[in-house]
């Protein structure tokens, strides 16, 4: 087995894109179980007994309170709302586990340390590494892991021989587990499942929708456009009902009187054409109209891509009357089972529009 590198310039530089059968991989994923190294990823460590309710205070996500075990995204976004930062962390025995891009490890870790000021928090690098358990057989494998059960969604439990596992709700709702570990060495024998490339777990991530910092979204990104609102039982990135934070003006405006510029879509790219790259153009009848994001090929899908386009694209595929797409050299086509719903009337806007209607004003 021939492990294939992710090539120099990429943003995963370093990491295994696949070992000579990527689309075996994604399907051994889909009907058995994988393991896919992701150490390229920056983690870093939170200590100190004001560690959550400070990090509650400089962050999207309500995370004050955090049981020990649980597990969270979260943003870190700027005065007018746009995104900085994203991770996923963990709070486990006294220790709060963020990870981030592999980028973003050094900038994340300058905010957090420049914000403590006197609070009793400390802020560190580590050499923990990141491992995704996925697959229907992940199921089978809590006793090959030491631990008596694998952990329920959102929640971690610690692991003997160091590190942690938790379940995790992407990009297989059914079966993701994260492991943050010392090493990962003889891990996938171990445990008896098969190795997978980066390129699978870029696959089902692509195909279930959800974004990575940089590469799906650019420099004015609000949380709405890319899907880390709150939604339901699943908490995303950003909770709806906490007090102050940077950037909260922006999140609660949208989400009670309007309606995101733009929204993360899916594409579906036509197989014969050139691929697209990220930060190519998305024009409908040749009017550009968003930008493309990750590209890859599926196995079942095809090739795919998200893309962030203006809102107008959304409105016109819901009323019936789409404009061809191309992305980049590619034509393409949104996934219209993932359209984002941008027609639900906001709680605020329905409140403005009583009060005007009330008074003789026009409604919005």
């Amino acid at each position: 087995m021939t492990a294939v590198y992710v090539p120099e310039g990429n943003p995963d530089t370093g990491a295994v894109w696949h070992y000579g059968d990527p689309l075996g991989e994604q399907r051994a994923a889909l009907t058995h179980a994988v393991l896919i190294d992701r150490s390229t990823r920056a983690v870093l460590t939170l200590s100190g007994p004001e560690r959550l309710s400070w990090l509650h205070t400089i962050s999207s996500q309500h995370v004050a309170d955090l049981r020990d075990g649980q597990t969270r995204e979260n943003l870190s976004l700027d005065g007018q709302g746009r995104v900085e930062d994203h991770w996923v962390q963990t709070d486990l025995d006294g220790i709060t586990y963020l990870d981030t891009e592999p980028w973003r490890g050094q900038p994340l870790k300058d905010f957090l340390t420049k914000m403590v000021f006197w609070s009793k928090v400390e802020v560190a690098a580590s050499d923990l590494k990141v491992f995704t358990l996925l697959g229907p057989g992940t199921a089978e494998l809590a006793g090959k892991l030491g631990i008596a059960a694998l952990p329920e969604f959102d929640n971690a439990v610690a692991l003997p021989d160091g590190g942690l596992i938790r379940r995790v709700p992407w990009p297989l709702a059914e079966a993701t587990y994260d492991l943050i570990l010392p090493s990962g060495e003889g891990l996938a024998e171990r445990l008896g499942v098969r190795p997978a490339g980066l390129w699978t777990f870029e696959a089902l991530r692509v195909a279930a929708t959800r974004p990575r910092l940089t590469l799906d979204t650019d420099e004015r990104t609000i949380p709405h456009e890319v899907g880390w609102i709150a939604i339901g039982d699943d908490p995303r990135a950003v909770h709806l009902a906490k007090g102050c934070y940077r950037g909260q003006e922006t999140v609660a405006r949208v989400h009670n009187l309007g309606k995101p510029p733009r929204a993360l879509v899916l594409l579906h790219l036509d197989g014969s054409a050139d691929r697209p790259t990220p930060g190519d153009e998305v024009a409908a009848a040749g009017r550009a109209v968003g930008r493309v994001g990750s590209v890859i090929d599926h196995v079942d899908l095809g090739p795919i891509a998200l893309a962030l386009v203006k809102r107008s694209v959304i409105e016109a595929l819901a009323n019936g009357n789409p404009a061809p797409l191309t992305a980049g050299p590619s034509p393409a086509a949104v996934d219209l089972d993932l359209l984002p719903d941008l027609h639900t009337e906001q709680r605020g806007r329905d409140a403005v529009n009583r009060l005007r209607q009330g008074s003789g004003q026009p409604g919005g």
